[in-house]
């Protein structure tokens, strides 16, 4: 065989090859999730009452609970997988998740990178001291050592306030990989504030003593709750959108609306 015709060969080899991967990942990408039997949820498991871990160990909550009831309308079985939340919108492109569903409030920095589904809850960014603090409104934060969930909307809410953040001490937000330590530090005089979602603060300060805090009647802006999906899962983001609206209607949304919160605040 001459060395023209086994060059010939061998393009054809390395042509088919390449159709084989190109095929291969053109079908990968074209995998309907919905398709799936179980869907991956991720969630920060710190998050109270959203979604976190009770005291037997179990995943307990207004999201895990209210993921159960679409799932079933969904007919999938939900997985939920605690996730760094710094890294929630990697986890999701990388496919390691389908779902991120915990208190994620919708910003426009966020719709470039996710596609929302219907909000289900609406929200403020608080700002929580404790009751015996000479902070009573948002000019009284200049000079104070200031806390919040790193890479949450608290931190999007404070940087897009104005130079607000500049007159905080050293001039930024301390920022903690749980809501809980940032109150913990809070609680131990390490911060002055904390800022963070209405609905956490509420149970939050509830279930430690509503007399040890103060919640300011300023905030940082008001958002709503949404669930995260990949953009290109369309049908997945109509499919769940549809699953919502039957969970509303049905009156179950709100039943567990009033068992976590005491009263039905769900986004209609």
């Amino acid at each position: 065989m001459n060395l023209k015709i086994k060059r010939g060969l061998l393009s054809l080899v390395v042509l088919s090859i390449l159709s084989f991967i190109l095929v291969s990942c053109s079908e990968k990408k074209a995998e309907n999730t919905l398709d799936k039997d179980k869907l991956v949820l991720g969630f920060d498991d710190t998050f109270v009452p959203m979604g976190f871990k009770d005291e037997n160990g179990e995943y307990s909550g207004f999201d895990v609970e209210l993921a159960k009831e679409i799932g079933e309308k969904l007919g999938k079985e939900i997985v939920f997988q605690p996730i760094d939340w710094s890294m929630k919108e990697t986890e999701l492109s990388n496919g390691n998740i389908d779902f991120i569903w915990n208190g994620y409030s919708i910003t426009e920095e966020r719709k470039e990178k996710v596609g929302f589904s219907t909000p289900y809850l609406n929200n403020r960014q608080v700002i929580i001291t404790l009751a015996n603090s000479k902070i009573n409104s948002k000019a009284d934060l200049a000079g104070a050592v200031v806390g919040a969930q790193n890479q949450s909307s608290a931190v999007d809410a404070i940087e897009a306030d104005g130079d607000i953040i500049k007159t905080f001490k050293d001039g930024k937000v301390v920022t903690f990989d749980t809501n809980n330590e940032a109150l913990m530090d809070l609680e131990a005089g390490r911060l002055d504030a904390v800022v963070a979602d209405e609905i956490l603060a509420k149970y939050y300060t509830n279930q430690r003593g509503a007399d040890k805090y103060k919640v300011l009647e300023e905030d940082f802006g008001s958002e709503a709750y949404a669930v995260g999906m990949r953009k290109d899962d369309k049908e997945l983001i109509e499919a769940f959108n549809k699953a919502f609206k039957e969970v509303v209607n049905d009156g179950k949304a709100g039943e567990i609306s009033k068992k976590w919160f005491g009263e039905d605040i769900i986004a209609k």
